[in-house]
């Protein structure tokens, strides 16, 4: 069986014992690079993917006789590579280890609960900016075509004035966070931003 685990936000102390538990007894670990570099420790040969899924899969189909983990950020059902492995394989052939998403991650780092969010991703895709607006509360994983700049942009010119908080590189040791209220302030237009989670509390509440 394939196992695809959720390592968390980057940070090994965030990894739970029962993914800790499986990556330590694999044969094999699918992952990126940074990923693959937090468990040099283990035995399983390790295979760098990048974000080539085809050859991922046709890797997981050539050792399916192995126990093979797939290494997936955060959780690997929210907006990760489990989705598209279990449509692959079957579900009922892919075991799914559950780990700390960065959007949990990054909520408890602010101290705003996730009652009633609406959490979305603009990895590969337009978000509904119309529907956005008129949310309470919003939590986006973003993309370097809809950065935080942009983001706010699309919220302001649509006459919402919310409080966004920025996360970039999330339990990473260069993690930063940057609150803005948009009526005073936005983030940087030109900034390079990495891996980063956006926060939109609507001051309706």
């Amino acid at each position: 069986m394939i196992q695809v685990v959720g390592i968390g936000p980057g940070n090994k102390d965030l990894l739970t014992p029962q993914a800790h538990n499986v990556i330590q007894d694999a044969d094999f670990l699918f992952g990126w690079n940074r990923a693959l570099s937090l468990f040099e420790d283990t035995h399983a040969d390790k295979i760098e993917i990048g974000c080539d899924l085809v050859n991922l899969i046709g890797l997981l189909k050539k050792h399916n006789d192995s126990k093979c983990v797939v290494l997936a950020s955060g959780d690997p059902l929210l907006f990760g590579i489990g989705k598209k492995i279990g449509e692959e394989f079957g579900r009922q052939n892919v075991e799914f280890i559950s780990g700390i998403s960065s959007v949990q991650y990054f909520f408890s780092r602010i101290g705003l609960d996730m009652n009633d969010i609406y959490i979305t991703s603009c990895h590969g895709q337009v978000p509904n900016y119309d529907f956005i607006a008129r949310l309470d509360k919003v939590a986006l994983v973003t993309d370097k075509f809809n950065s935080p700049y942009k983001i706010a942009q699309e919220m302001l010119s649509r006459g919402v004035n919310c409080t966004m908080y920025v996360g970039e590189n999330l339990a990473y040791p260069e993690e930063c966070i940057e609150t803005y209220q948009l009526s005073h302030a936005l983030p940087p237009k030109d900034k390079n931003y990495q891996l980063n989670v956006v926060v939109l509390k609507n001051e309706r509440q």
